[in-house]
């Protein structure tokens, strides 16, 4: 990944996990600049006003009040501006028939929600440099990272 600085959005409606995902973030050795947003309907508003400096790559998580994952991941999708900032959705669920819907929906990679920071940092560390990449830009490819 290069030096540039990565902005990273975080959709997460829990506290803790987004306290957890700040410090995955800060034990990583790269350049990042991390916002968070407690909901659906927030991470919308924040989106919506700031079409002219999105995130590099959005962590989206599904259960969430106001508006879950699923529906914001559909408005993200359907809309010209936003529809091109890879999506990765980040959830304590691995239900396969839920991931299937996710990726015919747009999302470019799915994280099972680690349970220990070890694995949380790896599952970052993995994923960010895909997002840099933008090995998403072509859509055939799908993935899942679990710790």
């Amino acid at each position: 990944m290069n030096t540039k600085q990565m902005n990273i959005l975080l959709a997460d409606d829990d506290i803790d996990d987004r306290n957890f995902f700040k410090d995955a973030l800060q034990a990583l050795p790269l350049t990042t600049s991390l916002s968070t947003v407690n909901d659906g309907d927030e991470l919308m508003n924040y989106l919506l006003a700031n079409t002219e400096q999105l995130p590099h790559v959005l962590f989206l998580d599904i259960n969430m009040p106001a508006k879950n994952g699923f529906e914001c991941l559909e408005e993200i999708k359907q809309n010209k501006k936003l529809k091109d900032i890879p999506v990765v959705m980040f959830s304590t669920s691995s239900e396969q028939d839920k991931i299937k819907i996710l990726f015919k929906t747009g999302a470019d990679l799915y994280i099972h929600k680690p349970s220990n920071f070890a694995q949380l940092v790896q599952v970052i560390h993995h994923a960010l440099p895909m997002a840099a990449e933008n090995i998403f830009s072509n859509g055939t490819l799908k993935y899942i990272l679990n710790a």
